[in-house]
């Protein structure tokens, strides 16, 4: 009982700022941050991708995400995703973070697209942060700060696409021992 009522309350603490629509300037917004701090390789040789402005995550022992975001083909608007994870295990926290997820071509666009996606457990996605950058993968723990949105940078040298999909993500606020995506399951809406 004692656990459930932590849950609730991380899940509330975070409710109002996840439930909250996410306006046309905020997805410009964050593409645009995300662009600044990756450069224009990703975008430029990419065949697609999803942007996430908000995601919201708390947890103490069993902890959960969820956000609302856009999928885009070629640059132009084709859908609609939700992201949701349940996570168990060491964790406490909460925090609010951008997530930008590249498809390196139209096969990896097809699968995310495909209904229902989930990341597999060796997944691993780059945290952006404001003068560093660092691999946060499920695999083990880490944690970082942002100076903010539009101070975050890094360097994309290295970095490479995982089955067709590369994800980035930048703290927004807060502080959570986890950084995994991991078990995180997205849903597709196409446009009508």
């Amino acid at each position: 009982m004692r656990l459930s009522s932590r849950l609730l309350a991380a899940i509330l603490m975070f409710g109002a700022l996840v439930s909250a629509p996410a306006f046309a300037d905020d997805y410009a917004s964050t593409i645009e941050s995300f662009r600044t701090a990756l450069g224009g390789d990703f975008f430029d040789d990419a065949y697609g991708y999803a942007v996430f402005p908000t995601i919201g995550k708390g947890g103490v022992g069993i902890g959960g995400a969820h956000g609302k975001g856009r999928v885009y083909e070629q640059g132009k608007h084709v859908g609609d995703t939700k992201m949701t994870q349940l996570t168990f295990g060491l964790q406490l926290g909460g925090q609010a973070y951008s997530q930008m997820i590249f498809f390196e071509d139209k096969r990896a666009f097809d699968e995310f697209t495909s209904g229902n996606f989930e990341f597999g457990a060796q997944a691993s996605a780059v945290a952006i942060t404001a003068g560093a950058s660092a691999s946060a993968s499920t695999g083990g723990s880490s944690a970082g700060a942002s100076g903010g949105k539009h101070d975050a940078t890094t360097t994309t040298a290295g970095i490479e696409y995982y089955k067709g999909m590369a994800v980035f993500t930048v703290a927004k606020g807060g502080l959570m021992y986890e950084a995994s995506i991991g078990g995180q399951k997205y849903s597709y809406k196409p446009n009508k």
